[in-house]
């Protein structure tokens, strides 16, 4: 690897994540390894599955068994997997996002910049200024006495959540299942706090500037700067957050206060929050631009270059579902319980199932309401399995338009999005 052209190895994963896997660990990649998964046949797949596969008829042509699915990965602490130390990037795997709130050490950590040294809540300030009537400066202590006080379970998800599976590959961090989480936080709404400082009718977009620094350590350049249509900021559900299930903010995950948007890309949530900028234009911060955090105007085939001018800014990210128990590689009784967690971005759920038998039949799951506003939604259903052997459990939600979790990947250049079925593999005995 050529030093010259890459500064680090978090990097070279990042920008070739095929290549580094390979040279780094002497095997084929994930994708690699795909293509041999398609090819084999099926007495190839029952030794490598450990049995047999009882509905291997209806298995679609290619199908890779979702007990392959899964990266050899570092594990780092609390069970997260770092994907990426510079800077530092971390996962949580399903089985262990099975609570119902998120605890604070399973929740994923998704770094742009360098966390900022100093965080002390006592002289924290917070600064409302640009179209606004009267620009305020913040202490916490301020924005604990001056508005009301709300605590919320809200579901923050990755733009790139899903990325490690896109074909061809998109570069980036290979996040898999687990860039997502729904903690309990605790703070006063964004719309609260933008009403007092008075919105200009000119306003367009909010502006989000975090203390975080830049990796190349360049004074006063930013690492992301991202921001909100603002009718979407005046929400009810949008939160300046000072604590994190019932305690101060963790560091990895904005201490002492960062926004917290619901249902949007969890780039919008500006951690170790300073300021917010009421602008008349849509904001053009770090990460705003080019192709960052957008998606192709229409749908295209993989592999395709699109040029830059026609993509578009993500907003509400899609319906999706994850299954938390079983975890994937578990040996299973004749009868089990599934369970596990559905959202889709500003909507809610309305229907979650499952099928044992690759999607030939399909059971309906009880599904709870959210919480609240920006909540997932828990689901659980009993499956009792035919016969020993190799089984796949997948799901898929639909959400409140009637929109269905796909079973391919609606691909796009960048890997933002992917909400295909989530599978798990289980050896039933």
């Amino acid at each position: 690897m050529d030093n010259k052209t890459k500064s680090t190895v978090s990097e070279f994963f990042a920008a070739n994540p095929q290549k580094a896997d390979k040279e780094f660990f002497g095997r084929t990649s994930y994708a690699d390894r795909r293509g041999f998964l398609k090819n084999a046949g099926l007495a190839t797949m029952i030794t490598m599955v450990g049995g047999a596969i009882p509905f291997h008829r209806n298995m679609p042509s290619g199908l890779i068994p979702a007990a392959f699915a899964d990266e050899a990965v570092l594990v780092g602490k609390d069970g997260l997997t770092l994907l990426n130390d510079r800077p530092v990037n971390a996962e949580t795997p399903p089985a262990l996002l099975d609570d119902p709130i998120t605890p604070t050490n399973r929740h994923f950590i998704r770094n742009n910049g360098i966390p900022p040294s100093e965080v002390n809540p006592e002289t924290w300030e917070l600064t409302i200024d640009g179209l606004v009537e009267n620009p305020l400066t913040l202490s916490i202590a301020d924005l604990k006495k001056q508005f009301e006080v709300v605590t919320r379970a809200l579901t923050i998800e990755c733009g790139g959540n899903g990325r490690a599976f896109f074909d061809p590959p998109a570069k980036g961090n290979q996040w898999t299942y687990g860039a997502v989480a729904c903690s309990e936080w605790t703070g006063v709404r964004l719309k609260d706090v933008l009403e007092k400082a008075g919105v200009q009718k000119s306003v367009v977009y909010t502006a989000h500037y975090g203390a975080d620094a830049h990796l190349s350590g360049k004074q006063g350049k930013l690492p992301i700067s991202r921001g909100l249509p603002i009718d979407k900021a005046m929400t009810d559900n949008i939160l300046i957050a000072f604590e994190m299930n019932g305690e101060p903010l963790h560091p990895h995950n904005g201490a002492p206060l960062r926004l917290v948007v619901p249902g949007w890309p969890g780039s919008c949530s500006q951690k170790w929050l300073k300021r917010i900028q009421l602008r008349d234009v849509v904001h053009d911060g770090p990460k705003m631009t080019g192709t960052a955090y957008r998606v192709p105007n229409r749908p295209v085939a993989p592999g395709t270059k699109v040029d830059k001018k026609d993509f578009v800014i993500i907003e509400r990210m899609p319906v999706k579902s994850l299954i938390t128990y079983p975890a994937n590689n578990a040996v299973s009784g004749l009868e089990t319980e599934v369970r596990g967690h559905a959202w889709s971005g500003d909507r809610t759920v309305k229907k979650l199932e499952i099928s044992i038998d690759f999607g030939a039949t399909w059971q309906t799951a009880e599904l709870d309401s959210p919480v609240n506003d920006g909540a997932w939604q828990n689901w659980l259903a009993k499956v009792k399995f035919p016969q020993s052997g190799y089984f796949e459990v997948w799901a898929r939600a639909t959400d409140s338009e009637g929109v269905m979790q796909p079973f391919a990947i609606n691909w796009n250049p960048k890997g933002y999005l992917n909400n295909t079925m989530h599978r798990v593999g289980l050896n039933v005995s």
